[in-house]
């Protein structure tokens, strides 16, 4: 279960546009720079996502951050324990829900980075 850090601040980032803006591109190297400042990083996307790869959030210049495909928000609750950053990209895909756990994982100090669409097919 994940335990509240009462010590740590987090607070939540969000990337959004249409598609082809750069939303994952973006993604991916705010990821990269918490990588290299040796920041815990996890990252998910929705396992309906496999366009460029099952296991990697993709760009489409084609760079690649390793990820954990899941099928509900509730899942990288789960998964999120002792990180300090949690990247999700293609938010649109998940429920409603996917608001409440981003709320729940900052809530407990962690950074959370959180891509997708801001409107759908009818604007």
């Amino acid at each position: 279960m994940f335990l509240e850090n009462a010590s740590r601040k987090g607070w939540i980032e969000v990337v959004c546009g249409s598609m082809f803006s750069g939303k994952t591109e973006e993604l991916i190297r705010r990821l990269k720079r918490a990588q290299f400042a040796h920041q815990r990083v996890e990252i998910f996307k929705p396992r309906v996502d496999v366009r460029y790869s099952e296991e990697e959030v993709v760009s489409h210049d084609a760079n690649a951050i390793r990820s954990t495909p899941v099928d509900s928000p509730q899942n990288i609750l789960l998964m999120s324990a002792g990180v300090d950053v949690v990247g999700i990209d293609e938010a649109q895909f998940f429920d409603e829900s996917i608001v409440e756990v981003c709320r729940r994982l900052a809530d407990n100090g962690v950074r959370v980075i959180v891509a997708g669409l801001d409107m759908d097919y009818t604007g």
